[in-house]
């Protein structure tokens, strides 16, 4: 059976509150996920708030719901594979068996500052996956040990807190190249992309790599990032000029001033909008989409809604389209 999750980042308020964590629980999702990023993709949203004080509040305000960070990026820029490690124990020691690792190669308008310079994408890749390994030995590791690798160098190091149960990796994987290091390297896969690459380049990717490291692709789970709205979408095209257009463009990446990211968005046409975004004023539209995503294999899609309304979108999950995919 498919998930459904939902990804609240662009839910923030002033204040904090997360009204919506309740409401998402009640409705029945099966994950909630949060964003990471030192600086947002936009100027104008200006909630770039430091994910891991957030997933504990949320943690703390919920009782069963999966919550997830999509993605952080441990590649020896804002965060040391080490410090991620620690972080993700602590959470489980808190709140056993709640929480979900997203992980990828990163953005240059979060990471660059803290690097000195914004590595190619090989090397990030391979910091990736190189930390991948060292958080996979402090979570078991029963002595110390010494780490001794191209990016990453420790010794004698020990993590206390470990997870009492295994913490899942969704390997971040846009293109064809990450979604074969997904296959070799991640738990889990996840990926924002259309019906289209999905279907043709990052699932087949992705479970040749699975199954040439000796994993069965049919039993890993393949979770997709869709966004869009159901709800005032004339508004809802407006605000994601202002908040998120720009980050639909590959070459902002490694752009690291979010307002020239916020220009190139709102450069944008509405048509373009459009046809990137996941905008439908008929819900069973949306059930038909996401429904074909199903069909060619994924198993957990995560919706990120940016309507100025999102309450009204719990309500039409939780009447509607949760009810589709859960039987219910």
């Amino acid at each position: 059976m498919v998930k459904l999750g939902v990804d609240a980042t662009f839910w923030m308020d002033d204040k904090y509150e997360m009204r919506f964590l309740g409401l998402c629980e009640k409705a029945g999702f099966d994950s909630l996920w949060f964003g990471d990023h030192f600086l947002p993709w936009h100027h104008s949203f200006k909630h770039n708030f430091f994910v891991w004080p957030v997933l504990a509040a949320a943690a703390e305000r919920t009782k069963k719901i999966l919550l997830g960070v999509d993605v952080t990026v441990p590649i020896g820029g804002r965060y040391h594979p080490a410090i991620i490690a620690q972080a993700m124990g602590t959470l489980d020691n808190m709140y056993p068996s709640r929480f979900l690792l997203g992980v990828g190669t990163g953005e240059a308008m979060s990471e660059k500052r803290f690097m000195g310079r914004w590595p190619p994408w090989r090397e990030r890749m391979e910091r990736l996956v190189e930390a991948l390994d060292l958080i996979k030995k402090l979570w078991s590791s029963r002595d110390y040990f010494d780490f001794d690798g191209k990016y990453f160098s420790m010794s004698k190091v020990y993590l206390h807190l470990k997870p009492k149960k295994s913490i899942p990796i969704y390997f971040s994987a846009i293109g064809e190249k990450a979604a074969t290091y997904a296959g070799k390297y991640g738990d889990r896969l996840i990926t924002a992309n259309t019906l289209e690459n999905c279907r043709d380049k990052i699932f087949p990717a992705f479970e040749k790599a699975a199954a040439e490291a000796g994993r069965n692709p049919r039993r890993i789970e393949k979770a997709v990032l869709l966004e869009g709205a159901v709800v005032d979408i004339d508004k809802t095209i407006k605000r994601i000029k202002r908040i998120h257009a720009g980050a639909t463009i590959m070459e902002n990446f490694n752009e690291e001033d979010p307002r020239k990211i916020e220009e190139s968005g709102l450069r944008l046409s509405d048509e373009a909008i459009r046809n990137y975004y996941l905008l439908y004023e008929d819900v069973d539209d949306l059930i038909d989409h996401l429904d074909q995503f199903r069909k060619i294999g994924a198993n957990h899609l995560i919706f990120t809604d940016f309507s100025p309304r999102p309450e009204k979108t719990i309500e039409i999950f939780r009447r509607k389209i949760i009810p589709y995919f859960k039987g219910g």
